[in-house]
Order: structure tokens, then sequence, then C-alpha cells
């Protein structure tokens, strides 16, 4: 079995494999349907939690044009601006349904899914610039939650320490995770709210 300070190491590594797709990858032509899920298997399949798991299918991607996350594709085909969204929404719809999701990107697809003066290439690639800081800070941030957790329990028999401080540490991520999901619902009512949805 292995340690505490084992499996942070390994979270801590696991961090560092991962990537986002870069606007170089994606293809300067528009894909069918069937090649976008291939792209997307391929660029993110590292992030799936069980390797049957599906980073995106047909079904999906149909969801998500049918409820409003996603515009049409053009002529059965999908746009880089299309892969663009997709990986967004990949990111969010772990977190949030899709109403909330549609409000989200509502702005990014009414003033930059077209080619506009700051078309959506340029606005992924600013959001994704961040990347790397925000890493590191969460990287900080975790190894502080570890070492606060390692520090509780300090009177609980040696044979059950590390699993009620493993249980302290995962708490903890998950506080976290719950009220930044707090902060995410509330600016999204406070974008609907300002911004009712047209009606269809």
């Amino acid at each position: 079995m292995k340690t505490n300070e084992e499996r942070l190491k390994d979270l801590l590594c696991h961090l560092d494999s991962l990537d986002h797709i870069k606007i170089e990858d994606i293809p300067q032509i528009d894909l069918y349907m069937d090649q976008v899920t291939t792209f997307m298997e391929k660029h993110l399949g590292e992030l799936k939690r069980y390797p049957d798991d599906k980073v995106l299918t047909k079904t999906m991607i149909n969801n998500y044009a049918k409820n409003n996350l996603l515009p049409s594709p053009v002529r059965k085909k999908y746009t880089q601006e299309h892969i663009l969204l997709l990986v967004f929404i990949y990111y969010f719809k772990n977190l949030l349904n899709f109403n909330d999701i549609e409000t989200i990107l509502s702005y990014i697809t009414e003033h930059h899914f077209c080619e506009t003066s700051l078309p959506l290439s340029k606005v992924y690639t600013e959001v994704f610039s961040m990347e790397h800081t925000q890493m590191e800070n969460l990287k900080a941030d975790v190894q502080e939650k570890f070492r606060v957790a390692s520090e509780t329990f300090p009177e609980a028999e040696e044979s059950e320490r590390d699993a009620l401080q493993l249980f302290a540490f995962i708490c903890e991520l998950a506080f976290d995770v719950y009220l930044k999901k707090q902060m995410i619902e509330r600016l999204t009512d406070e974008i609907r709210s300002e911004n009712p949805p047209h009606k269809k």
C-alpha cells in the first residue's frame, strides 16, 4: 500500500503530465463528426478516468448542439471554432449543467465564434496562456493542503492515522472544489440575470 507521501508525489506527477490542445494541433480544415471524436480522443484521452470512457461521442456532440452549447455544423462539418468550444465544454461538463455552460459560453459563441476582430482562437490562446501559472499555484496549494492534513489526528493510533489524514486531505480538496463551484454558479446566475436568454 502506498504511503500518503507517495500518493502526493503521484498526484503532482500526474498534474505535470497534463496538457491542453494547442491551436496548432487543430486541423485547419473542417472535420466530419467521426474525425472530431477521433481528434478529441487522441488529444484528451489522457484525461479519462477509465480506459473505456469516451472523451466525446456523436450523441454528446448532438446534445451540445441541441442544448445550444455548440453552434450547428456547416454541411455536417465542424470548424476549428467548433473544436475550441468543444474543449471548453469538455472541461465544464464535469462541474456544471448544460444550462450553466450555455450561459457561460453564450457571449463567446455570439461575439467570437465567427470571424471578428478577436477570433475565438485568440480567446482560447489567451485563456490557456494562464495554464502554467495556474498549475504551479495549484501544485503549491495541494502541497500546503497535504501539509495541513498531515498534522491532523495526532492523537490517533499510528495504524489508523494515515487513513484519517488521507481522508482529511481529500476533504480539503473537495471543500476547495465545492467553494469554487459555488462561485462559478453565482457568477453564472449573475450573467443569466443580466443577459436573459433570447426566446427561440
